[in-house]
C-alpha cells in the first residue's frame, strides 16, 4: 500500500464524512449556505478519494 492510496482513502473518508453531515443538517431543515458548503465539498472529495483510488490499483 503506497502513499497514494492512503491518501486516496482518507480523501474518501473526509468526503464521507462531509456528505453526511452535510446531509444531516439539510434534513434538519437547515438551508443556509454551510450545508450546501459540506455537501459540495464532501462530493469532491469523496469522488476524488475514488479516482485516486482507482488509479493506484493495477
Amino acid at each position: 500500500m503506497n502513499a497514494k492510496s492512503i491518501f486516496g482513502i482518507v480523501l474518501t473518508l473526509v468526503g464521507l464524512v462531509g456528505l453526511i453531515y452535510g446531509g444531516m443538517d439539510f434534513a434538519k431543515g437547515g438551508v443556509a449556505q454551510a450545508s450546501f458548503v459540506y455537501l459540495i465539498l464532501g462530493g469532491i472529495f469523496f469522488f476524488a478519494g475514488i479516482g485516486l483510488i482507482r488509479s493506484t490499483r493495477a
